[in-house]
């Protein structure tokens, strides 16, 4: 083993936290199955979204959302409107046991998705401040206009 591996090793160790565990499980399962109860339940009461996708669904100009009826608005559109290209591959997280972030890469064993990176702050067990990270392909379905569809 590598010294970059076993210090690797050593800084999970040292970050692993049950509450970012469950969140990065639960919080793909309830949005890949359209569970937005499930979803919301992982947020705080006064969470923050911050979104490019946020003025595409909900109209206007600010991609910031605030509040526990504004995620449910935007998570009931969401249910609806995920465009073909939106699939769950990921291959694991990074934290430091406050904060937890990871890829969607474009490319997956099976063909290309959309491409994000979500960086969540959790507080007390739940989803403090989310931010959400386009790729181009991710973009590129924006610019096309693919959610409406």
């Amino acid at each position: 083993m590598s010294v970059q591996e076993r210090e690797y090793q050593s800084t999970a160790a040292r970050t692993s936290n049950p509450e970012i565990e469950r969140i990065y499980h639960e919080w793909d399962e309830a949005l890949s199955k359209n569970d937005m109860t499930a979803l919301l339940k992982l947020y705080a009461e006064d969470a923050e979204l911050e979104s490019p996708l946020v003025p595409h669904l909900m109209g206007g100009e600010n991609g910031i959302l605030r509040g526990q009826a504004e995620l449910r608005k935007f998570f009931d559109i969401l249910a609806t409107r995920k465009p073909q290209k939106r699939r769950f591959h990921r291959e694991g997280y990074f934290t430091d046991g406050h904060k937890i972030m990871w890829e969607y890469p474009e490319q997956t064993p099976d063909g290309q998705q959309m491409d994000f990176v979500e960086v969540m702050e959790i507080e007390n067990g739940r989803i403090r401040k989310h931010r959400v990270y386009w790729g181009w392909v991710g973009f590129n379905v924006l610019k096309n206009d693919q959610y409406r569809h």
